[in-house]
């Protein structure tokens, strides 16, 4: 008897598809994932009820009028881009970084100038910054 041995056949797995699918799944979650940075400004609000704390006679007032024109101690600004608010401010504080700082803003003055101030003094490195605000009516 002639017995024929069985030759067995190589088997290979065929791990193209596989990369293929792993590679799609990580461009899905490299492109459907946001990328935010957070930056955080640390200011001392001031609460609008209590006791009026002492202005010091070195200290930095930024004011915001409702159109949303800075002065820098009094001193009005040629435009109001951040870059001439931050020369007058560092005109002003002769690069004390140590100075407090008060914003003062109009009431209608828009959310954007006051942000705007308060970025261009957090980029300079100001850390003693303050919000004014006055006492309510019936509190008086």
């Amino acid at each position: 008897m002639n017995f024929r041995r069985h030759s067995m056949e190589q088997v290979d797995i065929n791990l193209t598809p596989l990369i293929d699918v792993v590679f799609l799944l990580l461009i899905f979650f490299m492109v459907s994932t946001t990328f935010t940075t957070q930056t955080q400004l640390s200011i001392d609000l001031p609460e609008a009820v209590g006791r009026p704390s002492e202005p010091s006679t070195d200290q930095i007032e930024i004011l915001i009028d409702e159109a949303g024109r800075y002065r820098v101690n009094g001193n009005g600004l040629s435009d109001n881009r951040v870059q001439s608010l931050q020369a007058a401010i560092y005109k002003v504080s002769k690069g004390d970084t140590a100075l407090p700082m008060v914003i003062s803003a109009d009431a209608q003055a828009s959310h954007q100038s006051v942000i705007l101030a308060m970025d261009a003094v957090g980029q300079m490195g100001f850390v003693h910054l303050s919000i004014s605000t006055r006492q309510p009516a019936e509190a008086r």
